[in-house]
């Protein structure tokens, strides 16, 4: 328990994290990730249409995109967690309540690239341009998101006597009982902890700046950009992970998100040695789905002109339509 001359130098958590009104719960945590969420479709629209896109894509993808994104991070976060929902005395009914929080990013941004890459199929636009496009907004996304970790009171690491340090309270429902997520603070400080959440927030906000000054200085594409935020993420979130204090799954003794950014980080760095130097072209980034390949009469064609005419004859056989193939 910490002494009270300690706590007045160190950082309060929230006295709840979710609000009612009437039946409806607000959680501060879904707001934040709907917050993020809609900051980076603003922002990588405004950054898609400086690159030649057209207005609107981004959002048009979006729909794609954030809901693998958020399918993924719950099945990311369930996967390497899965004692606590399949494990003795866990229940796995609460593995779909992902509004308690708990999504993995890899998760996220690997299911979440499988639905960008459809809804870019189905535009006819280049995948790595996009990425780029989306890059800043996704990691400072990432960044608003892990506010909902400070309301929650979790992910957090080890106790700690710097003057940064979190307050973690006790939290109590209506009837006394201990609810650390539903609850409300009593005043109580259980303990004091580094706020990893936070080290981690103010390490995706450099990223972003990174991100910006290269992409304006050096005018990369094709993917480029985006892996520079992967990798960047990536080397924070692997001692940023080491800090943490809370249950995890482990592989060869080491935490399986610290395993899992190195890995990823590898790869990121390759991709950004190997891939195409310099930036797309800006017609390449406007949309060319089937239905703007459709074939169409000259508008010049006369009744007599055989050129023009919308049929064919094949060896005599009847006259075939031409147009696009389905």
């Amino acid at each position: 328990m910490a002494t009270s001359t300690q706590i007045l130098a160190y950082i309060p958590s929230p006295p709840q994290g979710v609000w009612y009104v009437g039946p409806l719960a607000l959680r501060a945590y879904a707001l934040c990730i709907i917050a993020g969420i809609i900051v980076a479709i603003v922002w990588g629209d405004r950054r898609w249409v400086a690159r030649g896109g057209e207005k609107g894509t981004v959002l048009d993808i979006a729909v794609w995109a954030v809901p693998f994104g958020l399918i993924g991070g719950r099945l990311y976060h369930v996967m390497t967690d899965w004692p606590t929902y399949f494990g003795p005395g866990g229940n796995p009914v609460d593995a779909l309540k992902i509004w308690q929080g708990g999504l993995g990013i890899w998760g996220a941004v690997a299911l979440g690239a499988v639905g960008a890459w459809i809804g870019c199929r189905r535009r006819g636009i280049p995948l790595p341009a996009f990425g780029d496009a989306i890059a800043p907004g996704i990691i400072l996304a990432q960044a608003i998101g892990r506010l909902g970790n400070w309301f929650n009171q979790e992910l957090y690491g080890r106790e700690t006597t710097v003057p940064w340090g979190l307050e973690i309270y006790e939290r109590t429902d209506a009837s006394g009982r201990i609810n650390t997520l539903d609850g409300v603070s009593n005043g109580v400080v259980q303990q004091v902890v580094h706020p990893t959440f936070l080290y981690e927030l103010v390490w995706n906000l450099l990223i972003v700046v990174l991100l910006v000054v290269v992409d304006r200085r050096f005018k990369i594409g094709h993917g480029r950009l985006f892996a520079l935020y992967v990798a960047g993420y990536c080397a924070g979130r692997f001692w940023i992970e080491l800090m943490r204090s809370d249950h995890a799954s482990h592989i060869l003794g080491i935490r399986v998100n610290s395993f899992t950014s190195a890995i990823v980080f590898a790869c990121a760095v390759a991709y950004f040695v190997l891939a195409t130097k310099g930036r797309e072209d800006p017609a390449e980034l406007k949309p060319h789905s089937r239905d703007d390949r459709v074939a169409v009469a000259p508008a010049d064609s006369t009744p007599g002109d055989d050129s023009s005419a919308d049929t064919e004859r094949v060896d005599g056989d009847q006259p075939e339509v031409k147009g696009e193939k389905k």
